[in-house]
């Protein structure tokens, strides 16, 4: 597979990872664009401490203090030692990078924390499986920290590969997805890929309004010489962008949300999260910043 080009200007990437199968993606993906943006990479997992570590009386659950804990510094030293590995492995690939425990939780809080403190590019998750809406994301941390994050997030399903030869970017004239638009046409100026935009008609957005709404953005693509081929089916938007993705095989899905609104206003229901969960290949959520 040849290398991966640089897609944006990223200097420092939060790659989360919590070591089973889900994250695998997320491992690889940080890894190629640290060695191809020359970025500092922060593998962070997040040990939560077990629900009866701040329970009163412990012994009265049949858990003696003193093997609760032998446990917990038996789960973070195995923990501290995997995370040494992933570092000895980048350093191999030529990649900055560096592997962070923090022990509290909720998990998300806990990201949500160190990214506030590191100010990250790039935020990149995991996702787990493709089993729709309800078993996958609502509650979920990847979920939440998209919801009060003001950093793009990148979500890489289990065995998905990064690239850029072919993007989709999901466009309807808000303000979120001309944040998206911006960053997906900066993406393809830089990389050379082929984007491809879908502007879905529906009751909220009549085919004529998505029809120049499509050929506004494919104008300003040609004015920054970017290879764009437009759709405008019609349906409902999430399951139009899904069809799609699966037809064309897009390596991207590029796609914006709104700022920091918290989860249920912005990702219960929204295309975003049935996008996010249901896509093949890895999916760029782009922050719409105030």
């Amino acid at each position: 597979m040849p290398e991966l080009l640089c897609p944006l200007p990223l200097k420092t990437l939060l790659a989360c990872t919590d070591e089973s199968p889900a994250s695998q993606g997320v491992l690889r993906a940080a890894l190629d664009l640290g060695r191809a943006c020359r970025a500092q990479v922060c593998l962070l997992y997040v040990m939560e401490l077990l629900p009866f570590m701040e329970y009163g009386q412990p012994d009265a659950l049949g858990f003696p203090p003193p093997l609760i804990q032998d446990y917990q510094e038996v789960r973070e030293n195995a923990l501290r030692l995997q995370l040494k590995k992933r570092e000895e492995i980048a350093a191999q690939e030529g990649v900055q990078l560096q592997g962070r425990l923090q022990v509290g939780g909720p998990v998300y809080a806990e990201i949500l924390a160190v990214a506030e403190e590191l100010r990250p590019d790039l935020i990149i998750m995991g996702r787990r499986g493709m089993s729709g809406l309800e078993r996958l994301l609502v509650g979920s941390v990847t979920a939440r920290v998209i919801g009060h994050t003001g950093v793009m997030v990148l979500v890489v399903p289990r065995n998905a590969v990064l690239g850029f030869d072919r993007m989709l970017l999901a466009y309807d004239g808000s303000s979120a997805s001309e944040a998206a638009a911006e960053v997906a046409l900066k993406i393809a100026q830089q990389t050379g890929g082929q984007l491809n935009l879908i502007t879905v008609c529906h009751e909220d957005l009549e085919p004529v309004k998505a029809k120049a709404l499509a050929r506004d953005l494919a104008e300003e693509a040609r004015r920054r010489q970017v290879e764009l081929i437009t759709l405008t089916p019609h349906g409902r938007p999430e399951r139009s962008i899904i069809e799609v993705a699966i037809h064309r095989e897009p390596q991207l899905i590029i796609l914006g949300s709104h700022g920091r609104t918290g989860l249920k206003r912005l990702l219960l229901g929204s295309v975003a999260e049935r996008v996010i969960g249901q896509a093949p290949c890895p999916v760029l959520v782009v922050k719409q910043q105030k």
